[in-house]
């Protein structure tokens, strides 16, 4: 199993550790200490030596932050983390914040000490963060304290150690591009910035752009570390070398010199010595490393990363390789939804449901012979009122049988050499009530909005977003996350900048792959998700239209549950695209799949509603 169901939150400690760390605060000549969910390289998917902020303080989310000081213990999560908080955490020492409207660098003047102290650890926070947080100190009369080591790290005696898990060559055929054209574009990018060289710091642009894949972190293929590109081409890596063996040291020798992670901060000081420009993104690069930079007599640059764009935009081969990747995972799910249906109600558990999944998408992929690599999350496997926690994630402790009469919401993805996926589908057990199935099919509305849309050249993320709500606020509902994230290509599940939310402004472009995620959540009661894949492309030309427009192409191909539809709510444009979609569901995924009964049900589920 890629995936355990073992607690990891430990609410019970949390009590005892805040104690310990408020402890050590007086002697660091500070007040507060902030405790990110990022690790050192600004990531979201962590290794267990990073878990830092979970070992603290029980929420295992995969974005907040803790704020500690001697009187308040505040925990920042978003929209999708508040029902998993309350649960994971003990409520007589933390309380929650929000991380969206009232983030810590907007909570501290309306809420912090005047004067107060705030200590960080320079390498897990970014400059653009630090810049925000210093602003919001200077209206409390206070100051930020960059501390020389982190104090957790003193009270945290069981820490695991740092991964150095091996590192493999991704070919051509799946990267589409070589390593050393991508390198020349980067150097051409410094080049136009007026900058000597450019610090690379997140591992996914750096296994993006040397075409590299590792496992230092859970089910996300990029090994920790960063590289160093000169305006004039050479290239730098740094990396552990414990991660290589002969095949990966000789492909990267010839593009460039292998450094240990513990040479860089003196090869910045080197190359930053005599006012030379260092190029670097303010929202992805440790404030520590920005230091290093200035202090030995180097000038920041500050911009995007030169690689997050390239990254996002697929080429053909990883557009191409990502199609075969969701229909070979469109056949496991199918395979999946029909042994779920073969279950009588009650009689097996959300634990069951992630462990046959995972099973079968093994399965598919041997016989395929595209196996399986990794799950690209952890399975949010939810019945009933466990489906309105967004991002819940199963244990042996809150597991539950999936009963008669409720929805069973299951998000899961997988990671293929060829692709990464991301799906959600929710089914009914038996038959339920009328007013789930109504919202249902406003959330199948506004996924069918964004499958659909035609948009000029210049469209954001934030344009698209309403058209996934609108069926839902007319009926007095809404959804508290995104529409839709950016997906990588065998990398990060979720990518950015592509997004369809409120605050999505990066600019749609063709070759992006985003997620189509409406959903709607009922607290203690149930939930509703529907998620398809899909990536930007240019729309074919419409009689009558005078500018050329981008549009949606779908990537996943999987039954939505026809059961839980009201067709009366659906338009005959929306019913349209409902039966066209199931009709080449059934077209793409019928050759792919060996087993008859299974071939059967998909007949079944994919027939047209009248």
């Amino acid at each position: 199993m890629f995936q355990s169901f073992e607690t990891k939150s430990a609410p019970q400690s949390g009590r005892e550790r805040v104690q310990a760390l408020r402890a050590k605060l007086d002697a660091l000549g500070v007040d507060g200490f902030l405790v990110p969910r990022a690790d050192e390289y600004q990531g979201e998917y962590v290794p267990l030596s990073a878990e830092r902020l979970s070992w603290l303080t029980g929420f295992t989310g995969s974005a907040g932050m803790g704020l500690i000081t001697q009187r308040e213990a505040v925990i920042f999560v978003d929209g999708r983390y508040v029902t998993q908080l309350a649960e994971q955490v003990d409520g007589q020492v933390f309380t929650g914040g929000d991380l969206v409207n009232e983030p810590p660098h907007v909570w501290l003047p309306r809420h912090g000490a005047k004067g107060l102290r705030l200590g960080i650890d320079p390498w897990l926070h970014a400059g653009a963060e630090v810049r925000r947080l210093q602003k919001a100190l200077d209206e409390l009369g206070g100051s930020l304290v960059m501390l020389g080591a982190n104090p957790l790290e003193e009270i945290w005696t069981d820490r695991p150690a740092e991964p150095v898990e091996a590192i493999s060559v991704h070919k051509h055929e799946h990267a589409g591009q070589p390593a050393a054209e991508k390198i020349a574009e980067i150097a051409a990018t410094v080049r136009n910035k007026g900058a000597a060289v450019v610090l690379i710091t997140d591992p996914s642009s750096v296994a993006w752009i040397f075409n590299i894949r590792g496992n230092d972190v859970p089910h996300t293929p990029h090994p920790l570390s960063r590289a160093i590109v000169s305006a004039a081409g050479k290239a730098e890596i740094f990396l552990d070398r414990r991660k290589l063996g002969g095949e990966q040291t000789a492909y990267l020798q010839e593009l460039a010199m292998i450094r240990e992670p513990s040479t860089l901060m003196e090869r910045l000081a080197d190359l930053a010595s005599g006012g030379a420009k260092v190029m670097i993104d303010p929202d992805l690069t440790p404030l520590a490393l920005a230091v290093a930079i200035e202090k030995a007599g180097g000038i920041t640059v500050e911009a995007g990363d030169p690689a997050k764009l390239p990254r996002a935009c697929k080429n053909p081969a990883e557009l191409q390789g990502s199609a075969q990747a969701h229909l070979q995972d469109g056949a496991a799910v199918v395979e999946f939804l029909c042994w779920l249906d073969e279950q009588a109600p009650g009689s097996i558990t959300e634990i069951d449901a992630v462990k046959a999944l995972e099973a079968v998408r093994a399965r598919v992929g041997q016989s395929m012979q595209n196996p399986l690599k990794d799950i690209s999350f952890d399975t949010i496997s939810g019945a009933g009122e466990h489906a309105a926690i967004m991002h819940y994630r199963v244990t042996n402790e809150s597991n539950r049988a999936i009963a008669a009469g409720e929805l069973f919401l299951i998000d899961s993805g997988a990671q293929y050499i060829n692709g990464t996926t991301d799906i959600t589908r929710t089914v009914a057990v038996g038959a339920v009530p009328e007013d789930r199935k109504r919202f249902f099919t406003l959330v199948l509305k506004g996924m069918i909005a964004i499958s659909t849309a035609r948009f000029p050249k210049g469209t954001r993320g934030c344009d698209l977003d309403p058209l996934a709500r609108i069926a839902l606020w007319k009926a007095g509902g809404d959804f508290a996350h995104g529409t839709g994230h950016g997906v990588g290509s065998y990398l990060s599940v979720h990518e950015g900048p592509q997004r369809i939310a409120r605050l999505a402004t990066q600019e749609l472009l063709p070759g992006m792959i985003l997620s189509n995620e409406p959903g709607y959540y009922r607290p203690g009661s149930y939930g509703i998700r529907i998620e398809n894949l899909v990536h930007v492309k240019a729309a074919e030309d419409i009689e009558g239209g005078d500018q050329p427009m981008l549009s949606f192409g779908t990537l996943t191909w999987c039954p939505i549950d026809r059961r839980l539809v009201l067709s009366e709510l659906l338009t005959a444009e929306e019913l349209a695209w409902l039966n066209a979609y199931h009709g080449e569901v059934r077209e793409k995924l019928l050759p792919l799949i060996d087993k008859a009964p299974v071939r059967e049900w998909l007949v079944r589920a994919t027939e047209a509603i009248g």
